[in-house]
């Protein structure tokens, strides 16, 4: 997470209670790193929208229009793809309230199958993680999560085994999840 100047951790009072808000916070400094590597030619990196079909649209005046009802028109694979040094990035991005673990249900079958897909043909391929009560943000190689999800029997990822197997990806105020610097660790190390 951020910290203010002085070196004081940043602590947020602000606690999401709708479920339309989680991971907000997180694709927001997503976001705005992925501003700084754009405007910096460092990476092309960009949050995928998700598909919808429009069904209903109100136009109280013609300037306003609002979208009263919208489906979903297939599952989305992950939140964010691009180019990095000449090798596609895949990757999702979740926030936890948990202390104690990650809920694979986060996660759903058709992501990971998406991410073992890229795999195969060579893409960087990850989650970021956030820890929201210990403000925590780690990256964990996609391959590590299959593994994971295929070998036990569980309902959720413990947050130690996060510690152990994902690495803590640092911020700052322009860089909020720095990830890049943990993709050259992972995917571009001699």
């Amino acid at each position: 997470m951020v910290n203010y100047p002085n070196g004081k951790k940043y602590t947020s009072t602000k606690i999401l209670t709708e479920a339309g808000g989680r991971g907000m916070e997180l694709e927001k400094e997503i976001n705005l790193t992925n501003t700084f590597y754009l405007s910096n030619d460092i990476a092309v990196i960009h949050k995928k929208p998700t598909p919808v079909t429009i069904v209903n649209v109100d136009y109280p005046k013609r300037s306003a229009a609002k979208i009263t009802e919208a489906y979903f028109k297939l599952p989305s694979t992950t939140d964010y793809n691009g180019i990095y040094r000449g090798k596609y990035i895949d990757f999702e991005a979740k926030e936890c309230q948990s202390k104690t673990s990650f809920p694979l249900k986060s996660i759903h079958e058709h992501q990971l199958r998406h991410l073992e897909q890229v795999m195969r043909h060579g893409a960087a391929a990850f989650l970021i993680i956030r820890f929201c009560y210990y403000e925590e943000t780690y990256l964990v190689d996609a391959g590590k999560i299959l593994s994971f999800t295929r070998e036990e029997e569980r309902k959720s990822i413990p947050y130690g085994w996060f510690k152990t197997n994902g690495i803590l990806i640092p911020g700052s105020y322009v860089k909020p999840v720095d990830y890049l610097k943990i993709v050259d660790k992972l995917y571009f190390s001699e």
